[in-house]
């Protein structure tokens, strides 16, 4: 009898002492009832359908997810991100919109990670894995029909200043041409923080448009609000300051308006890259267009200041282009909402923001990109219809400066001539902001990190013909 009571008492200590060990891990035992979750069976699928794209050797992520080895020192991490719903990353507002690229992942999907967390992250058996996705590298759009380069690679020095790198391609076309989709690869994601390609037309080219502003050119006449640093545009501390540009007779820009349809004689944006967001691709009937005798400018933002880098980098980006067969029935344009005059006041958490345009013919919207640095806080999309009805469009509640989305909406909406469109934003300029470069300092518009932007992309299609200035 007291070899049993001895053998029950050693029993229960060991599970006490494996539960606590347990609980200090973070991991709880499976409870009676509960079926078991592994990585093999349930968790895999999860990730090469949701995460595979970043989580991969060598990219943009730190780590993989396409091996048990390789995903479980970070289990702790994917679950409170998961549950967070941080991760895949998704920071519009689910009342606002319908978008094609939804990356969320569905109820059912983070408990099953949370359950195999729990549970103790179990590989299971291999052979219940599904096949390893077969990742892209290189073209996501398919293969270019024209290749634009850097004639030679530049070279990132570690812990540089960032720098705004401009490159020319003179496209010598006879004809106009169509582009069907356009997609921008930098030879090095660690240090290309983004990429625009710009069009700039012959009569861009003839009256002298900057380069560095190509997409706002200035009117004629109007003193320059901007300052050179090196490589970079930045506005004038004494610069005017407006910051509800939705109530500025300009809406919060200094640059020379244009129409809603790209009618201004000056660039065309053609395509672009930031972290998260994909090729542009239009649908059969739809595309850009590069006039005869344009030049495509590429604006390169290089930055290190997210990677401790030992040694010398070097970029080599790309841009390739497929055309459309015959000319499209409808016209992509894509324009932007800004405020440069902005200026959030040191330490301010919660600085409002506003900018505005009216839209002078019907346009059917097809996307939407908000735009700001490491202050931005959140950014609203709303329009006014000429009746006074009020709509939002968009709501980034969390806007997230590493990951810029590009939210396709997954029906056109059309928006009548004389609809306003109001873009608001706020910045945190506090020393509670972890990313806050210096809170004890005002900042304004600019081209570097450290400085700030705002800037509502918005794409959309006009019927394809002449266009009425």
């Amino acid at each position: 009898m007291a070899r049993k009571k001895l053998f029950l008492f050693s029993l229960l200590m060991i599970l006490a002492t494996t539960s606590l060990i347990v609980a200090k891990r973070g991991i709880s035992m499976p409870t009676p009832g509960n079926a078991e979750v592994t990585y093999s069976k349930d968790v895999a699928p999860i990730f090469y359908q949701h995460c595979a794209e970043c989580h991969r050797p060598n990219d943009m992520a730190p780590f993989s997810v396409l091996t048990y080895k390789d995903v479980l020192p970070w289990v702790q991490s994917i679950r409170e991100r998961v549950t967070a719903r941080e991760m895949p990353p998704w920071h519009a507002d689910s009342r606002y919109g319908e978008f094609m690229n939804d990356r969320r992942l569905t109820t059912k999907e983070i408990e099953t990670i949370a359950t195999w967390v729990n549970q103790g992250a179990r590989e299971g058996n291999p052979v219940d894995l599904p096949p390893v996705p077969a990742l892209v590298r290189g073209w996501k759009m398919g293969k270019p029909e024209a290749v634009l380069g850097m004639s030679e690679p530049y070279t990132v020095q570690p812990n540089a200043p960032d720098s705004y790198v401009y490159v020319t391609f003179p496209t010598k076309l006879k004809e106009d041409r169509w582009v069907q989709s356009a997609e921008i690869l930098p030879g090095n994601g660690r240090v290309v923080h983004h990429v625009i390609a710009h069009v700039l037309t012959p009569e861009a080219v003839a009256s002298g448009a900057k380069r560095e502003h190509a997409e706002f050119p200035q009117a004629e006449n109007e003193p320059t609000i901007f300052y050179k640093q090196g490589s970079l545009s930045r506005v004038r501390m004494d610069a005017p300051v407006i910051d509800d540009g939705a109530n500025a007779p300009n809406g919060g820009s200094v640059f020379k308006s244009r129409t809603a349809d790209g009618a201004g004689g000056y660039s065309v944006l053609l395509a672009s890259y930031a972290p998260g967001k994909g090729p542009d691709i239009y649908p059969p009937g739809t595309a850009k267009l590069i006039p005869a005798g344009s030049t495509i400018v590429l604006q390169i933002h290089y930055s290190t200041f997210h990677g401790d880098f030992k040694t010398p980098q070097t970029d080599r980006t790309i841009v390739g282009l497929i055309f459309a067969k015959e000319p499209p029935q409808k016209r992509a344009v894509t324009f932007t909402v800004p405020n440069q005059l902005f200026k959030i006041p040191a330490g301010a958490a919660n600085h409002k923001v506003t900018a505005a345009y009216t839209f002078d013919r019907e346009v059917q919207l097809i996307s939407y990109m908000p735009h700001m640095h490491l202050r931005g806080k959140d950014m609203k999309y709303e329009v006014v219809f000429p009746d006074g009805r009020r709509e939002t469009l968009l709501w980034v509640p969390k806007f997230e400066f590493n990951w810029q989305t590009v939210y396709r909406l997954k029906t056109p909406i059309t928006i009548p001539k004389g609809t306003r469109i109001i873009v608001t934003a706020h910045f945190d300029n506090s020393a509670k902001n972890e990313h806050n470069p210096d809170p004890t300092k005002a900042v304004r518009w600019g081209d570097p990190s450290y400085d700030e932007m705002m800037i509502g992309w918005i794409e959309y299609v006009v019927p394809n013909g002449p266009v009425k200035n």
